[in-house]
């Protein structure tokens, strides 16, 4: 079953009285399986936020659709499925961190009794190093403590779907590392994650599938191993010498490949298997997203 799915989303904006209307969104269509991690990338302005906020009506797009677990339209009883930390988040200054996860989960209709909520945040900001925090007002914050306190209010009722746009943005690496792990947390739980993020490093150790987009269009969707095969025409050869283990030889194309495999076959020797090899993420990332048409 698809937790998301997107069909033919279309979004135009108007940037100044009298200009013509910039197509942001074109026909953008995916879906997203239950129970996995999957990336949203894009370069910055290809459309990734507006994506995210028309699938959750904060805004409405000139076409297109967005369903959710199977069939459903996003309706008030869904929302309590659903975890959300936008990109730009809003919080009530004025609360402290523990009083602002309690009144989200109550918001959210989190399944617990009082006590047992309050024994979940106890949990939860021990686990994003918040304890000793827990009765600041919000507004004494720093970005990356705002950062993750938002990102315990989207998981603090145990959603089905959490949905993050940069959940990484303004964090240490130690404040990632937290991020990360409440991320494996809840997706080892059986929640399903659709997040964005420009950590490219982050996104390969978090995520198994991919959705790319390219100046509002959809690229790529799938296996993150299939994307970033994609673009590389490195190959590696494994083949057995009578008189060593196996051995390997890199071909940096095709063409270099096949010399490679002709010379193997004169010499008798047998070749194992013959494999693309896979770049990093960062690197095909910039091949296929950042490169010209």
């Amino acid at each position: 079953m698809s937790v998301i799915s997107v069909k033919g989303l279309n979004k135009s904006f108007q940037k100044g009285l009298g200009s013509k209307k910039v197509s942001v969104l074109k026909n953008i269509t995916f879906s997203v399986a239950e129970g996995k991690i999957t990336g949203f990338l894009g370069a910055n302005g290809s459309g990734k936020t507006t994506t995210m906020k028309c699938m959750l009506e904060l805004i409405w797009p000139d076409q297109g659709e967005c369903r959710f677990f199977g069939s459903q339209k996003l309706h008030s009883k869904l929302w309590s499925r659903i975890g959300f930390l936008p990109e730009h988040p809003y919080f009530y200054d004025f609360l402290t961190g523990e009083e602002f996860l309690f009144f989200y989960g109550r918001l959210s209709h989190a399944k617990y009794s009082k006590s047992d909520l309050k024994s979940r945040i106890n949990m939860l900001l021990k686990k994003m190093d918040l304890s000793k925090d827990r009765d600041k007002k919000l507004r004494q914050y720093s970005k990356g403590m705002l950062q993750k306190i938002g990102l315990l209010q989207a998981v603090i009722h145990e959603p089905d779907l959490l949905i993050l746009d940069e959940p990484m943005s303004g964090l240490d690496f130690n404040g990632r590392s937290y991020v990360m792990e409440i991320i494996h947390q809840v997706a080892e739980r059986g929640t399903s994650v659709f997040l964005s993020s420009h950590l490219l490093h982050d996104v390969e150790r978090l995520c198994s599938d991919l959705v790319v987009l390219k100046e509002g269009e959809v690229i790529f969707e799938g296996d993150m191993g299939e994307f970033m095969g994609a673009e590389s025409d490195k190959m590696e050869i494994i083949y057995i010498d009578q008189n060593k283990a196996d051995q390997t030889r890199l071909a940096s194309n095709l063409e270099e490949c096949q010399k490679i495999l002709d010379e193997l076959r004169q010499q008798k020797l047998d070749v194992v298997s013959v494999e693309r090899v896979s770049t990093n993420l960062e690197e095909t990332f910039r091949k296929l997203a950042l490169k010209q048409r």
